[in-house]
């Protein structure tokens, strides 16, 4: 079979010099691949024009909901995508890290992006900034969709977690994604994309697909485009160093493999809980996807006088490990991606053997027509002494173990790596813990702390979550991906806006204090969703706070603070004399502002950003300002009548126009439809 491009709409077979693809564990041709004859400006084209203006159109909700529909739709589809994954001597447990974590990134983007994103084209980031003495001229930072194309190339070894987790920040940043597989697992990622065309989820023009090389691509990027890579440092750098790439300041995220590490605590003995989950994930992180991670333990750092236990632990668990035909009972570990990979790691273990030796390595041995390779430990003695292991990464279950003396040598070791993906640490003593994370923390994009308390629910050193950055500075490649909402940020611009607080509200959709407040004849309580308006406000009547109001709130709260009921201890504070609680003040602004009638309004969803301005004291006289700040139409349920939470910025004002708290309410409204 041919593997195709989806470019401009269509499939395309390349036309020419093509290349043989696989299958890692027979070592059979199973296909072909070749982008030459592809028009690579066009496709850029045709993704900025057509995929960028109906992506555009929608609001982050609606963005996010079709990455849900497709995360449906892909994991009711996802056996055709474990048969083709076998091909690249994955066991199952290793397919179900690519294929089932890459649809469940699409997931949890689906859910943040509704809960963290508003229902709009644009985003205000942050609070506005008061730049004048009146507040007739303020500031406030925005992101809105960038208008060019995001170019994902990707590595190897994950194919379809590679490929969605940067799929589902870019689309619902608004902007439509090109992505560039790596050849040798390439036919799984093109059945991926198959799926993604024929579900018909997304607007056309949204996702295109090269099967092969680059060619031209980036010498048709523009300023407006964003590139991210996964893979060598080496390849990395070259791209990011075109010519084209640094003329036009083309954004690049680069993410590159990496020596990462793993620590064993000092304070960690043989017998200890933390000592059996330190060889265990080890032994893990060796095998798992047969060490094709980029986030991969390659480096073991243990006490010197705990050396030996840990190898007998370790190479006592390598012996149990199966190495075979993924599909046979048993098998604990699979293939790598093929040939050259298998020449390439079997080239750095000898590399590696300058400064480290071989303590163990599996006794079985394949037929040269396929990529299978034993787990190979090594032994460094000298780690501060040699750059060797920390420069060379044999890209396979090649792990190499390394003593310290102290824990401030074993940070020295940890950062020798020049900067990494990750670094776990596994210790019951928690001055331990705060003492390596701030001696690695510069060097490493994310550090995972394990104890018998955190192991249990662990998702383990080499797996990225959607919710946390995954990235690292120096030889890791400087770049971030996923980060949740962050990752989303970096496929917009971010635009600081500068106005009156009217116009800058009605820009942002959103009421910004400062901004024009009207009334209107009806109770907004009494409103359904669609007829209330952005900056709607009830100016409430008065209420004049008695000392019988302090006394009876005391009686039913419990709250009976010196402030609020002692004349003298009161006096003698900054207070001055006695005041009101600050719940009161709130619960008595609710009874100014809340309508008793049966309405629209179906529940109080919640209160935020609660400040306390100015004391209340018996005497004052106080007035609520309601005003209709931001609303949000939640997703429809079978089952739940249409509504939408809208968020109520509220003041307290005294008798003298001082505010004296404001803060924001959530009340869940019923729609009209």
């Amino acid at each position: 079979m041919r593997i195709k491009s989806y470019i401009s709409g269509a499939w395309r077979e390349g036309s020419g010099n093509f290349k043989k693809l696989y299958n890692a564990v027979s070592g059979e041709a199973i296909g072909e691949i070749s982008s030459e004859g592809i028009n690579f400006k066009e496709a850029l084209e045709y993704g900025r024009k057509t995929g960028g203006e109906a992506l555009r159109k929608l609001t982050f909700h609606q963005r996010a909901l079709l990455l849900k529909k497709l995360a449906k739709y892909l994991l009711a589809r996802k056996e055709e995508f474990y048969k083709l994954s076998y091909y690249t001597g994955a066991t199952k447990n290793d397919s179900r890290i690519d294929i089932e974590g890459g649809i469940g990134t699409l997931f949890t983007y689906s859910g943040k992006g509704r809960r963290e994103l508003p229902n709009e084209t644009i985003w205000p980031e942050g609070d506005f900034e008061q730049l004048s003495k009146n507040g007739t001229f303020i500031g406030q930072h925005v992101y809105v969709p960038m208008r060019g194309i995001a170019v994902h190339i990707n590595a190897y070894n994950f194919p379809v977690w590679g490929m969605l987790e940067k799929m589902a920040p870019t689309l619902i940043a608004g902007m439509p994604a090109i992505f560039k597989p790596a050849s040798v697992t390439s036919f799984l990622a093109e059945s991926v994309v198959r799926a993604i065309i024929e579900s018909d989820i997304l607007p056309e023009g949204s996702v295109q697909m090269i099967s092969g090389g680059a060619g031209d691509l980036f010498d048709h990027l523009t300023s407006q485009d964003v590139v991210t890579f996964t893979g060598s440092a080496e390849t990395g750098l070259k791209l990011k160093s075109h010519p084209v790439v640094l003329k036009n300041n083309v954004r690049f995220n680069m993410e590159a493999d990496s020596l990462n590490c793993t620590i064993l605590g000092d304070d960690v003995t043989p017998g200890m809980e933390e000592f059996d989950l330190f060889v265990k994930e080890v032994v893990r992180e060796m095998t798992v996807k047969a060490g094709q991670k980029c986030t991969a333990i390659r480096r073991t750092i243990v006490p010197a006088d705990r050396l030996e236990e840990v190898k007998s632990a370790i190479i006592g668990r390598l012996k149990k490990i199966k190495t075979g035909d993924p599909q046979k009972e048993g098998i604990r570990m699979g293939a790598l991606a093929g040939a050259s990979q298998l020449a390439e790691v079997r080239e750095k273990v000898l590399l590696l053997q300058q400064s480290a030796d071989v303590i163990y390595e599996g006794e079985n041995e394949f037929t040269d027509n396929n990529a299978f390779l034993e787990p190979v430990l090594l032994y460094c003695s000298y780690p501060l002494e040699t750059d060797i292991p920390h420069d060379i990464e044999a890209f396979g279950p090649v792990n190499t173990m390394m003593p310290y003396q102290s824990i401030d040598d074993a940070i020295e070791i940890a950062n020798r790596g020049g900067g990494s993906l990750v670094a776990s640490l596994f210790t019951a003593d928690n001055k331990t813990a705060s003492k390596v994370v701030e001696g690695i923390g510069a060097w490493h994009g994310r550090i995972m702390i394990i104890n018998r308390h955190s192991a249990g629910e662990s998702t383990g050193h080499g797996s990225p979550m959607p919710h946390l950055t995954h990235g690292g500075p120096g030889r890791a490649g400087g770049g971030e991906e996923l980060g949740g909402i962050r990752g989303i940020a970096k496929f917009m611009q971010r635009v600081a806006l500068q106005g009156h607080p009217t116009t800058l509200s009605h820009i942002c959709r959103q009421y910004i204090p400062g901004a024009d407040q009207f009334e209107k004849d009806q109770h907004p309580f009494m409103k359904h969703f669609e007829e209330l308006q952005i900056g709607e406000t009830l100016f409430t009547h008065r209420r004049t706070v008695t000392e019988t109001d302090i006394v009876n709130f005391a009686g039913i709260s419990g709250d009976y603070f010196y402030a609020h009921m002692d004349d003298i201890a009161a006096r003698n504070s900054f207070f001055e004399k006695r005041v009101a609680h600050g719940y009161f003040v709130l619960s008595a602004a609710a009874g100014l502002f809340v309508h008793p009638a049966e309405g629209p309004v179906l529940a109080n969803y919640g209160l935020e950003k609660l400040r306390f301005i100015k004391p209340v004291y018996p005497g004052d006289t106080i007035q609520a300002r309601l005003t209709c700040a931001k609303k949000t139409r939640k997703d429809p349920k079978p089952d739940e009548d249409p509504q939408g939470v809208v968020e109520w910025y509220v003041e307290i004002i005294n008798q003298d126009e001082e505010v004296v708290a404001m803060y924001t309410i959530l009340t869940l409204v019923r729609a009209l439809g």
